[in-house]
């Protein structure tokens, strides 16, 4: 039993020992933290361990920040965590912020940390359009935005559309001009390239030395009225409190610096404004609720303190922090040297490892070209020994034909003497087969001529022998002859004459019926063969002798040739003269190969 009891005791010691704790989430710029806090901490020991978590030792700019029914407040570092009308639901959650702003960011922000966290602060107030930036500042403090978190421009990696996800500009300057996003990323990619070697600490100063200056910068707006119930605008900053038109926040209507004010009050909703100069009046107003009196105050209260701080030497701690700062900026700065030295020369190593490689390569292909030179040389070394020999054999060829074709010239110019010898005898004969050619169409004519004549007195010949056929034939038919003593009339003179001698018949051809009549035998015999040599002796004489033989004056009948008409007539193979035949006929001699001529 008592141990019993005792085991309880202790388990109820250990218990009470225990302490109890809540979960507060804890919401900065770029972070979220979360931390077991125990329940006597006030807000100053939540604050402590939030900023030893950050490493940040300016610390008298900050504040934990948390909303009661729309209204902004702060945590009071004297007065516990959970004492502060919070929502009880853990997590509990409350805002690190920037809750004073220096006057001279350059000068006053010493820690990096700092820096950081004013400028994450300060550019979504500007984007969230808390502090009004005009367009040409809003694209400057856009690249120095991405300055900060892309470093150094590089084309290579920095490519069109690398800045499509980033929120950078005030959706209001956006609007105000008609310009694609890829119009806004090119300005502002421009003046991007210009920030090359700021680091990020760097840049994000110059962001905020921009945005220092602008008149919404730093300032807190409360809306109150004055006695006579008009509607103002009371703005708290690092230099003092300034009245404004509802309408303007950029300009104020009066101001009253800290070190003018000689108080500041409040009762209840109305709060008081005490210049130091009496002569000035003393500025009420009022504001809507009671709290918002409380938050003025702690703002006023904590601006005026740092402004009076700033105008006194720097405390122990804020020197030996300027000093670290000092150090670690000129540490950071040699170690940016540095890099900036080892990436200078590792570009170099770089630049020169990829120019020996492209030489390399470079060479291999040289190497690898004159390798192929060199076979096509050799193939071609080849080819031409093989055309060298070829060549020598087409020039022995050559030179055979070369004394073939003198051979050949001097035979040509030998034809050719022989052919001029030959064109000139030709050249000859043709004048004379044209000299020829003319005497035979002469001599042609002249026959024609002839033959037209023959033709004529062969039928004048032919009427004087039907003439003398007729009278024959009537003097044979006659009974009895008449005394041939009278001397008979004269025959006409174209009829040849007849004798008629006992059984014998003498026919008396003249010379020109002969003549004619050999010519009309040449003519007829022409075609098939000469005349006989013996005709002409015929032709020449004007009797045929009584006893004469006249087979040998026959001319063989050519082959398949029959004349039945003209000087010829044929007889059993035989042709006979026109005269033989009919003196056959006239003697009545059935052969005529046995007319006995007188």
């Amino acid at each position: 039993m008592a141990g019993a009891i005792a085991s309880r005791m202790s388990f109820s010691s250990l218990k009470r020992k225990q302490p109890k704790t809540f979960t507060v989430r804890i919401v900065t710029m770029d972070a979220e933290m979360e931390f077991n806090c125990e329940m006597k901490w006030k807000g100053k020991d939540l604050f402590d361990l939030v900023c030893r978590t950050l490493g940040l030792r300016e610390t008298w700019f900050f504040g934990l920040q948390y909303t009661i029914k729309d209204t902004v407040a702060w945590l009071k570092m004297d007065k516990k965590v959970l004492d502060h009308d919070v929502s009880k639901e853990e997590p509990v959650t409350f805002h690190f912020l920037a809750k004073f702003y220096p006057e001279n960011a350059e000068e006053e922000l010493v820690q990096e940390i700092t820096q950081h966290l004013f400028f994450l602060q300060v550019k979504k107030q500007i984007l969230d359009e808390k502090i009004y930036c005009p367009p040409e500042a809003s694209v400057l403090l856009a690249s120095y935005a991405v300055q900060a978190k892309y470093g150094d421009y590089d084309p290579s990696v920095h490519k069109r559309g690398f800045l499509a996800q980033e929120e950078l500009l005030p959706k209001r300057v956006i609007n105000l001009y008609q310009m694609t996003p890829e119009m806004w990323e090119e300005r502002i990619t421009a003046w991007y390239a210009e920030h090359r070697g700021r680091a990020r600490d760097e840049a994000e100063m110059e962001y905020l030395k921009i945005a220092q200056d602008l008149e919404m910068y730093g300032v807190n707006y409360f809306a109150i009225r004055n006695k006579k119930g008009t509607e103002l605008l009371l703005g708290v900053d690092a230099l003092g409190l300034h009245i404004y038109d509802p309408e303007n926040r950029l300009t104020p209507k009066i101001s009253f610096p800290w070190n003018e004010i000689r108080n500041i009050s409040y009762s209840d909703k109305e709060f008081t404004i005490k210049p130091l100069d009496k002569k000035i009046d003393v500025f009420k107003f009022n504001s809507s609720k009671l709290r918002v009196n409380k938050l003025i105050l702690q703002l006023c209260i904590g601006n005026h303190d740092l402004f009076m701080r700033r105008r006194k030497a720097d405390s122990l701690e804020v020197q030996q922090m300027k000093a670290q700062a000092r150090e670690e900026k000129a540490r950071k700065q040699m170690e940016r040297q540095r890099l900036a030295r080892e990436k200078q020369m590792r570009e170099e190593a770089e630049r020169t490892r990829d120019e020996l490689e492209r030489r390399l390569l470079q060479m291999k292909e040289e190497a690898t070209m004159a390798n192929e030179a060199l076979m096509r040389s050799e193939e071609t070394a080849d080819l031409l020994a093989e055309k060298a020999q070829i060549t020598e054999e087409e020039a022995k060829l050559l030179a055979q034909k070369a004394a073939e074709a003198e051979q050949e010239m001097q035979r040509i110019k030998a034809t050719a003497i022989r052919t001029e010898e030959e064109k000139r005898l030709m050249e000859q004969k043709v004048l004379e087969a044209e000299v020829l050619a003319l005497k035979m169409a002469e001599e042609s004519e002249r026959r024609a001529k002839e033959a037209d004549q023959l033709k004529q007195d062969l039928q004048e010949a032919r009427e004087a022998e039907r003439r003398a056929k007729q009278k024959l034939l009537e003097i044979t038919t006659k009974p009895t002859y008449p005394p041939m003593n009278p001397i008979p009339a004269p025959l006409p003179p174209d009829i040849p004459s007849f004798n008629l001698i006992g059984d014998s018949l003498s026919f008396d051809f003249k010379d020109t019926d002969m003549k004619r009549l050999s010519m009309e035998i040449e003519k007829e015999n022409s075609p098939c063969r000469a005349p006989s040599p013996e005709w002409p002796s015929l032709k020449s004489s004007s009797r045929f002798p009584a006893t004469q033989d006249l087979s040998h004056l026959l001319l063989p009948a050519p082959e398949g040739w029959v004349s039945h008409h003209g000087s010829h007539r044929r007889w059993a193979g035989w042709e006979l003269p026109w005269e033989l035949w009919n003196f056959a006929q006239l003697s009545g001699e059935p052969n005529p190969l046995h007319v006995q001529l007188p």
